[in-house]
């Protein structure tokens, strides 16, 4: 969380070490509620971190750019996944010192007599909050960190022992979940803090993931093993129906948060931190203290927000003619780097697949969220930069583009009149095509490369401080980078309803969904034809959805809904619908100038569903060798 000199906000003060008398003061539980807001910005906004939870689903590939780390969990051939190039690491070594951070304040915070149950509740939030995405991640871990389990531990050890999934979940999730939503306000502590409905949110989250666990679909293996029994004797359809019931309570009980309007209004930077968005990663322009990083240029590493960086393509070589009369590959740079939402810093480490952008977002007129989610125009901004002096440039066609005009387009569909495309770089410099009488370039949904894409729109850099220039490009984004949104509520309540719980009346699988569709019916803005645009679709929206929700409809809406955003590995692995969903894409090349899409094979194994246990983890531990090699993950030892 960042501060700003408000009341109302967190006041961090970052600390190495925290030992038992700290937390048995006021300050030393505030302090230490703070870090665990702080520690998300290790994870969330992390692009290596990123790449873990989308590279190699049937939303993302690796880009041109990429290295090992994205190579490897692409899964396609190009490197091998192992426990030195998971970047899932990114989770472990942040996760456990923070759950040692929330057990010191839930086990000493009671000796001061000063300090509210709502506060300690937040601790155990953040407790549940990271061995839930730990056991998503890498099954069993451990609940001992050296003093006993959920106790604080103050002594060093190298000496671990994983528990099973099930304990995982009864003993520490579900337990610190239950009791969080007891003690924690409706109305948030601090802005940005944990609620009620965030609780409920998790709980519902844990509950229907666990009752996958149990049911064991396609019988994926678990580690360490575990029968799927749950200890509390409650069986798979038990947890579906708890996560439907939890998940309503929160939609009914909203608290402050409710749906955006309009999905526009969801993701634009102007709008951060609405009453949609329940927790978030959070980053300011007004202090490179508060932010976490340089305002200037980001280190590409955390607790920077830089995700964004890896869904953008090289858009800076888009090039242009100075002159109508120009030959060969544009002599004029028409859209230069710039801190504005659709453009950002260019890093081509990771690419949307054609079918996410030709097939999951199919319907590109009633629903705004394709628009809500990609950059699909590229705009001249050349006249806010250096060394393009001319008020008009001459682009595809030789026609004439000014200041603020589409320079390059990704089409919604491909069109009836065939692009001619160059054989390389060409006049655009990036291989982009041309159509009878349009002054941009253009390319295809089934020319999107690895090379040139469109850009990740709803993660773009928002700043308040560029002025009449390009800003700061070169820095990681200043915006929070969201993790919980009010709207999962419907999703989670809608799959339980899928997989078998009795739903409320009024809300079945197929009205939860509705009430999503509906809203990105509504437009208040064309995003990409930047321009005022009030429509409302939702009529139409709604007509289309089938009468009965399947379980990969859920997905692929919750696909549109969350695209980008850290969710889909979790989802894909969840309902074990991975190599199903993912197990094959379409892409074209590496090179500017190739439109021809290839298929690729990924090689989805069924240990592939848990990711390696760190190797600096292995390496830490002082046991012998045949301890050390039963706690890794198996098939990567």
């Amino acid at each position: 969380m960042s501060a700003t000199g408000c009341d109302d906000l967190l006041d961090e003060q970052p600390r190495s070490f925290y030992e038992p008398g700290f937390f048995q003061t006021e300050r030393g539980v505030s302090g230490g509620v703070t870090s665990l807001y702080a520690h998300l910005r290790y994870i969330y906004g992390d692009a290596y971190y990123y790449n873990a939870t989308e590279t190699g689903t049937d939303e993302v590939t690796y880009g041109q750019s990429a290295d090992e780390n994205f190579l490897a969990m692409d899964l396609s051939g190009r490197a091998v996944l192992n426990a030195n190039n998971s970047r899932a690491d990114r989770v472990w070594y942040a996760a456990f010192p923070n759950i040692n951070t929330a057990s010191g304040i839930i086990q000493n915070a009671t000796a001061v007599g000063t300090v509210s149950p709502a506060l300690v509740a937040e601790a155990r939030f953040f407790r549940a909050f990271d061995y839930f995405l730990l056991v998503q991640t890498f099954g069993g871990v451990p609940l001992d960190l050296g003093s006993g389990e959920l106790e604080f531990n103050t002594n060093p050890i190298r000496t671990s022992v994983r528990n099973t999934v099930p304990e995982v979940y009864t003993k520490a999730v579900f337990p610190d979940l239950l009791k969080a939503i007891a003690d924690l306000p409706a109305n948030p502590r601090v802005t940005g803090g944990v609620t009620k409905t965030v609780a409920r949110l998790y709980l519902a989250k844990a509950y229907l993931t666990y009752a996958w666990w149990l049911e064991n679909p396609n019988n994926i293996p678990t580690y360490p093993a575990a029968q799927r029994v749950d200890p509390n004797g409650k069986n798979a359809q038990w947890y579906y129906q708890e996560a439907y019931n939890v998940a309503t309570e929160g939609i009914d009980n909203p608290g402050p948060y409710r749906l955006m309007p309009t999905y526009y209004d969801v993701n634009v930077g102007t709008n951060d931190r609405n009453a949609e968005t329940m927790l978030y990663a959070d980053h300011t322009e007004t202090s490179e203290q508060y932010n976490g990083s340089s305002l200037s240029f980001g280190s590409g590493g955390a607790p920077d927000n830089f995700a964004g960086w890896m869904l953008t393509w090289n858009y800076t070589a888009i090039r242009s003619f100075k002159t109508a009369d120009g030959t060969g590959t544009g002599n004029a740079s028409s859209v230069q780097r710039e801190a504005v939402q659709p453009l950002g810093r260019p890093w081509v480490r990771m690419a949307p697949t054609i079918g996410a952008v030709a097939t999951t977002f199919a319907d590109k007129t009633n629903d705004s969220r394709y628009d809500g989610t990609f950059t699909t125009v590229y705009r001249g901004n050349w006249l806010k930069g250096t060394g393009v002096p001319e008020t008009t440039l001459y682009n595809a066609n030789k026609l004439p583009v000014s200041q603020g005009d589409a320079v390059l387009t990704f089409l919604n569909t491909d069109p009836a009149t065939a692009i001619t495309y160059p054989s390389g770089a060409g006049g655009s410099g990036v291989g982009a095509g041309v159509l009878p009488g349009r002054a941009d370039w253009v390319i295809a949904p089934n020319g999107i490369s690895r090379i040139v894409y469109p850009g990740l729109w709803k993660l773009g850099p928002y700043r308040t401080d560029n002025g009449t220039g390009l800003g700061q490009p070169n820095a990681a984004s200043t915006r929070p980078f969201n993790i919980a949104k009010f709207s999962e509520l419907y999703f989670v309540a809608a799959e339980a309803a899928v997989k078998g719980a009795t739903p409320k009346t009024g809300k079945s699988a197929r009205e939860l969904i509705n009430v999503i569709r509906a809203r990105a019916g509504k437009w208040r803005f064309d995003n990409n034809g930047n321009v005022a645009k009030v429509q409302d679709n939702s009529a139409a929206m709604v007509a289309a959805t089938p009468n009965t929700i399947d379980i990969n409809y859920i997905l692929a809406e919750r696909s549109r809904e969350y695209y980008g955003e850290g969710y889909r590995w979790f989802d894909l692995v969840r309902t074990q619908k991975w190599n199903e969903l993912a197990g094959t894409y379409r892409i074209a090349g590496n090179n500017y100038g190739d439109h021809t899409p290839a298929t690729v094979t990924r090689t989805i194994q069924p240990y592939h569903y848990l990711r390696p246990i760190p190797q600096g983890q292995l390496d830490a531990l002082d046991v012998p060798a045949e301890v050390k090699a039963t706690y890794q993950n198996p098939s990567y030892q």
